[in-house]
């Protein structure tokens, strides 16, 4: 994919390199020189210095032709200009990353429909942390109703042996949960029915907030316990 991100700040940076290691082509729009002569010297990433949010400098970077537009400048102003311009020189796809919640209905009046909350991920993530120990990697989903987790399995739950229809038809199954994906010993497997949940797998669940205590909770309930 071709990727333009404007803002090469810390996360833009990082994100450049992650993405163009990933094998895709990406451009960045820095209008701090030296941040921008770092992207190029450091980690070989096409860098324009200038000022993303005016139309002469967007323009060198060639939205119409990329795959995605990400604006992740400071403010939320500046992001919604540079996702307004990269929309009028012809951008398919535009995504920003919002700092400011109200800016939401702002963003999607302008047409942006992929908006990344920086504050509502982070808080999620670190609540479900603090909150539920088990829990490796967490991700929110949508506006904050559902949360992704990363649970391991012990050697000890209930669910071990057991195929993910068994599960599923659990009495003790919340309603909202999805079991997403399964990973043991580094190989990732698509759940089907017939999958056995073996000691140690690591399963990526779905669940509405609400419902993540009860969720958790079912997936590491001790056989000592049952």
């Amino acid at each position: 994919m071709r990727i333009v991100i404007a803002g090469a700040g810390r996360g833009g940076l990082s994100l450049a390199v992650y993405l163009q290691k990933r094998g895709h082509s990406v451009s960045i729009l820095e209008r701090d020189g030296a941040i921008a002569r770092r992207a190029l010297e450091e980690h070989g990433i096409v860098a324009l210095e200038g000022d993303a949010t005016d139309a002469g400098t967007l323009r060198q970077a060639e939205p119409q032709r990329a795959d995605v537009i990400l604006a992740m400048l400071h403010r939320d102003a500046d992001n919604l200009a540079v996702a307004s311009l990269a929309r009028a020189l012809g951008a398919g796809r535009v995504m920003v990353r919002m700092r400011d919640p109200e800016y939401r209905p702002v963003y999607l009046a302008a047409g942006v429909q992929q908006i990344l909350s920086e504050t509502e991920v982070l808080v999620g993530a670190l609540a479900t942390a603090i909150e539920f120990e088990a829990v490796r990697h967490s991700m929110v989903l949508g506006r904050g109703e559902s949360i992704a987790v990363e649970i391991v399995v012990p050697a000890d739950a209930v669910v071990v042996g057991r195929s993910v229809s068994e599960v599923a038809a659990d009495a003790g199954f919340p309603s909202s949960c999805v079991i997403a994906g399964m990973t043991l010993d580094g190989a990732v497997k698509a759940p089907r029915g017939a999958t056995v949940i073996e000691s140690g797998t690591e399963l990526l669940v779905v669940s509405a907030r609400a419902d993540l205590s009860r969720t958790i909770g079912f997936f590491l309930q001790s056989t000592k316990k049952a």
